[in-house]
């Protein structure tokens, strides 16, 4: 049984930081693709972006390139997404989620964690 949860969600004003957290049960972060999204009222899920198993390389959507990050804590079993520079367009209820494929689609999602960025 795997299980995802996130925290760290919250209310912060156009600028600032928030670091989100995503802890993993029933599998170890390390050994599979961890990857977050996000979903703005009235609008789909899209990728933010992912943490590679193997070396641990990531990569991210053009809109958050440069502002957030994925960090992993392994002794924790847990990865981040430390977002930074915040803007209004930002918010939206964020999501992580493990591929325990290397190359499939994600197979276990947490329940989301809300992110609301003020002007």
């Amino acid at each position: 049984q795997v299980q995802l949860v996130e925290s760290g969600g919250g209310l912060v004003q156009a600028g600032g930081s928030l670091r989100l957290s995503c802890a993993a049960s029933g599998r170890t972060v390390s050994s599979y693709r961890m990857g977050w999204f996000r979903q703005a009222p009235g609008k789909e899920r899209v990728f933010v972006g992912r943490i590679s198993a193997i070396g641990g390389s990531t990569y991210y959507a053009d809109s958050v390139k440069g502002r957030f990050t994925i960090p992993r804590d392994n002794a924790k079993n847990t990865v981040y997404l430390q977002m930074n520079t915040l803007k209004p367009e930002d918010t939206a209820v964020y999501y992580c989620a493990i591929a325990l494929t290397p190359s499939g689609s994600y197979d276990y999602w947490g329940q989301g964690t809300q992110v609301t960025v003020s002007s």
